[in-house]
């Protein structure tokens, strides 16, 4: 047991109340110090170094994992930046309905960390090349790392990857042609928002090869459409087409032929969530995001930083401009 002297007066710090200060993250030595510090940790969670998991703890390194990967090569993942704002990532790989060869998942990887540093990036699209979305992984990698720990290894790399592919500052869709199987339909629940043409099918077929998804899709999936929903559609491996996707709250919009190309329709559904400012856009996906991921106390410190980072901004200063008086 400890003791603390706070304002002349000498506290008995137990061992439990020291365990319940650790776990609200206040240092007991902080007790006078600005609130600010909080603050920074709890903003620290969307930093890019924060989005990263440690491998370290579990006994191995997450190079290891990429350099096997590398071995099964096939296919790639394309990704074009617009002076839009608004980039498009294609997973291309025709011959094999789109499946993630090992070299693919690296390169997802990679393309992530890329849009990460794009600061003038406000929204993706994530599609399929060749009319179709995404069939899951290349069953030829799948088979050469077949043994528990390279499994695991592999999870946990596609697991970080998605996670960071969803806490991108950008609002992101999923393109949705074709079949979306597998770890395809686990792709689909890393973006914000998921559009379906009127033949697409999204199914989470895991449990036909004798698996339960592990790259974090059944977990988003439960947040997506609640528990009963999610177990429904594992457990029964159930086919979902656009009608049973909006009555369940998993897509949320059908792509129409009269729209021109898919791309085309997609571009512009999304049109209405990203014009305006960059900063501002980017600033509404990260307080949206933190009040998913934090606690409350934690949102909303997060929601009056990042206010602060547009209050008095170019956008902010240009609409009190033009709009001196209320209508």
């Amino acid at each position: 047991m400890s003791a603390l002297r706070f304002r002349g007066v000498a506290l008995e710090v137990t061992p439990q109340l020291e365990y319940r200060c650790r776990k609200s993250k206040m240092a007991l030595c902080g007790v006078g110090r600005p609130l600010l510090q909080k603050t920074h940790r709890a903003l620290g969670c969307f930093s890019k170094k924060k989005q990263t998991f440690s491998y370290k703890a579990n006994g191995f390194q997450e190079e290891d994992i990429r350099k096997k990967l590398q071995l099964f090569p096939g296919g790639s993942i394309e990704l074009q930046k617009q002076e839009s704002g608004i980039a498009v990532m294609t997973v291309n790989n025709p011959a094999r309905m789109n499946a993630f060869s090992g070299s693919m998942m690296v390169e997802l990887e990679e393309r992530v960390c890329e849009l990460e540093s794009w600061t003038e990036g406000k929204g993706l699209i994530v599609q399929g090349a060749a009319g179709t979305f995404c069939s899951g992984s290349d069953l030829n990698a799948v088979r050469a790392i077949s043994n528990p720990q390279d499994g695991m290894k592999m999870c946990m790399f596609m697991q970080t990857t998605l996670t960071r592919l969803l806490r991108l500052p950008l609002i992101s869709v999923a393109l949705v042609e074709g079949k979306a199987l597998g770890g395809g339909a686990e792709l689909t629940t890393a973006c914000d928002f998921r559009l379906m043409t009127s033949d697409a099918v999204i199914q989470f077929v895991h449990k036909h090869m004798g698996l339960v998804p592990g790259w974090g899709g059944a977990a988003r999936l439960v947040r997506i459409i609640g528990s009963q929903n999610a177990l429904k559609l594992l457990a029964g491996a159930k086919k979902v087409d656009p009608n049973i996707g909006k009555q369940i709250g998993l897509v949320d919009d059908v792509l129409t032929v009269d729209e021109g190309s898919s791309l085309v329709g997609t571009e512009r559904w999304l049109s209405q969530f990203t014009k305006g400012s960059a900063p501002v856009i980017r600033a509404i996906k990260k307080v949206v995001l933190s009040g998913k991921e934090l606690s409350l106390d934690e949102a909303l410190t997060t929601e009056r930083n990042i206010f602060g980072t547009v209050w008095g901004g170019p956008a902010n200063l240009e609409a009190l401009e033009l709009k001196t008086k209320h209508k």
